[in-house]
């Protein structure tokens, strides 16, 4: 969407309902606030949390919330895994690139050591604290969930050398479920469950990315009462529906959009339509 056009016509500093939304445009709810805070403690000492929910609930925003919080905490490094699906050979690779150890991929036993002196000497200096976030981690394998539990602890599990944010929707919940997993899901520690949302939470949600964006009065209340009530709880619909009235005002070179556009854009009559409202 064109950036120039948005701020010419609405006074928008971004478009409010992009995925890659700055910092100040996402919404902290009270639920991830205590959630957040809950990792920053876990980071002292290390272990596991888990972010959990179905598609469009929030998760990953819970995510980069968190992990914006902990870049801010001194001594603590942050790792973000982006290929979760990973066999345990590329998994080691990517963990050596994350937290700058050499690891030969050819050689599990020399990397599975290499990052467990990194990570022990950082916990016995009580400087670095290292974090590893983990998103879509429903498509980790159980072989490599099972080597990352047993990668990060130490003195017959009495320490643990490594904070792991885990976020991922029902099926990760299933595979934590897993025969060989039980001994990893019951040392989760945090969990935060990322629910439907309610009318007051979408609602507080649009209100909030209009206001941050640079134009509150974008959307009549009708309008974004209409866009909270088909969204069905899910904060993704929501802000997906909210980006296509946004491009089809702009195409209209619209001062504020209304309800009137929402009936054109999702609810279009055609002929047909047309003929059997008049005939009633």
């Amino acid at each position: 969407m064109n950036g120039k056009k948005l701020l010419s016509l609405w006074g928008l500093k971004w478009n409010p309902f992009s995925p890659e939304l700055p910092s100040e445009g996402l919404l902290t709810t009270p639920k991830i606030e205590s959630f957040a805070w809950r990792v920053e403690q876990l980071v002292q000492e290390g272990g596991f949390a888990l972010i959990s929910g179905e598609s469009g609930t929030g998760k990953s925003v819970a995510l980069r919330i968190v992990a914006e919080r902990l870049a801010c905490v001194r001594d603590v490094v942050v790792g973000v895994l982006e290929r979760p699906q990973s066999k345990n050979a590329d998994f080691y690779r990517e963990l050596g690139d994350i937290f700058s150890v050499k690891l030969s991929p050819s050689n599990r036993w020399g990397g599975f050591k290499a990052l467990r002196e990194k990570w022990k000497a950082h916990v016995a200096s009580s400087r670095i604290k290292p974090v590893l976030l983990i998103d879509e981690a429903q498509e980790m394998t159980p072989e490599v969930l099972s080597e990352l539990r047993i990668l990060s602890s130490a003195d017959f599990d009495a320490t643990s050398l490594l904070t792991i944010v885990l976020a991922g929707d029902g099926r990760l919940l299933e595979l934590l479920r897993h025969q060989d997993l039980v001994p990893l899901n019951t040392r989760i520690r945090t969990r935060l469950s990322a629910e439907a949302a309610t009318r007051d939470e979408l609602l507080e949600l649009l209100q909030h990315a209009l206001a941050k964006a640079g134009n509150a009065t974008l959307m009549t209340e009708q309008l974004m009462d209409a866009l909270v009530d088909h969204s069905a709880g899910n904060y993704r619909l929501l802000m997906t529906m909210s980006a296509e009235l946004l491009a089809y005002g702009m195409a209209h070179e619209v001062s504020q959009l209304d309800e009137k556009f929402y009936l054109e854009l999702f609810h279009p009559q055609g002929p047909t339509s047309r003929k059997k409202a008049r005939a009633k």
